[in-house]
C-alpha cells in the first residue's frame, strides 16, 4: 500500500518557494518532482485552510470560518478516512491540528504527545509556540516515520509564517528562512523517498509585505505544491494552476482509500 507525507509549510508564498528553495527546485528541474501553483481558498487564514486542505471543502461548507472557531472537524477528512480504512496516521504539527482532528480544546499536558490507536491522529506531536524551531519539527517528523511508519503523516512547520509575520513577506529574513527550511528538509525528503513515500510540499497561505494574510491578493493566495512520487518521473514545472480543494481527494487517491463523496474536485494523479 502507498504512503503519503504532506509537508504543509505555514505561510509559504509561491514566488518565495520557487526562487529560494533550491533542493525542491532541483527535483523539479531534474523532473523528479512536479510543481504546481495553488490558488488558495478564502479567507487566507491558517485554521480555515487546515480544514479545507484536509476536507476538500470551502469554508462556507466546513464551517471553520476563522482562526477563532475552536472545535473538532465535523466533515469527512483525510485523517478520519485513513483511519476508517485501517491506515496509520501521524502528525508533527501546531496544536490547532490536534483541536481539529483529535480533541478540543487542547490540553498542553495530555495532548502534547499522543499515541492512541483510537484517535484520528494516532501518533501526534504538537507544539504551541509560533517560533518553535523548524529544525526540531522536522526531526520530530523523522522520528515518527522511523518509529511508527505511518501511512499518512502531516509535517507542519511554522517558521515561514512566524518570520513573515515578524519581518514581512518581502523581507530578506523571510526569503532567508525559505532557503534554510529547504536545506533542513532536504535530508528528510531523501530518506522518505527511499522509504517509498509520496511527498507533497505545500502551504496553507502566503504572506504580504506587511506580514499579514487573510485577504484576497495573490501574495497571500498563491502557494506552491511540489509533488514527489518515488520511482516515478515528475513533469517538472507544470505551469498549471490548481485548486486547494484538490489536495484532499488527491491524498485519498494516493493512499488507495475511498474518497468521501464530499471531496468533489478532480485529483492530481
Amino acid at each position: 500500500m502507498s504512503k503519503v507525507i504532506l509537508v504543509l509549510s505555514d505561510g509559504l508564498r509561491y514566488d518565495t518557494a520557487a526562487a529560494g528553495m533550491g533542493y525542491l527546485g532541483h527535483l523539479v528541474e531534474a523532473k523528479l518532482a512536479s510543481l504546481y501553483k495553488v490558488t488558495g481558498e478564502l479567507p487566507s487564514m491558517s485554521r480555515p485552510m487546515y480544514e479545507t486542505i484536509h476536507t476538500g471543502l470551502p469554508v462556507s461548507e466546513h464551517g471553520i470560518v476563522s482562526n477563532l472557531v475552536v472545535r473538532r472537524s465535523t466533515k469527512p477528512n483525510v485523517f478520519r478516512s485513513a483511519r476508517e480504512a485501517g491506515r496509520t496516521t501521524a502528525a508533527a504539527a501546531y496544536y490547532w491540528f490536534s483541536e481539529l482532528y483529535n480533541r478540543a480544546p487542547y490540553d498542553r499536558i495530555e495532548d502534547r504527545e499522543v499515541d492512541d490507536e483510537a484517535l484520528p491522529i494516532q501518533h501526534g506531536r504538537f507544539y504551541t509556540q509560533d517560533d518553535y524551531p523548524d529544525i526540531e519539527l522536522f526531526a520530530t517528523a523523522g522520528m515518527l516515520v522511523r518509529r511508527f511508519h505511518p501511512d499518512y503523516l502531516l509535517v507542519h512547520p511554522m517558521g515561514m509564517d512566524n518570520t513573515g509575520g515578524t519581518h514581512g513577506g518581502n523581507s530578506s529574513e523571510y526569503r532567508t528562512h525559505a532557503i534554510r527550511q529547504d536545506m533542513w528538509l532536504a535530508t528528510y525528503l531523501t530518506e522518505w523517498m527511499e522509504l517509498g513515500y509520496t511527498i507533497l510540499v505545500s502551504a496553507d497561505h502566503g504572506m504580504n509585505a506587511d506580514g499579514l494574510h487573510g485577504g484576497t491578493t495573490l501574495d497571500v493566495r498563491e502557494v506552491p505544491l511540489y509533488f514527489i512520487s518515488p520511482g516515478m518521473a515528475g513533469t517538472g514545472d507544470t505551469s498549471q494552476t490548481v485548486s486547494q480543494l484538490q489536495i484532499a481527494p488527491t491524498i485519498c487517491k494516493l493512499l488507495e482509500i475511498e474518497t468521501p463523496k464530499t471531496m468533489k474536485e478532480a485529483v492530481l494523479v
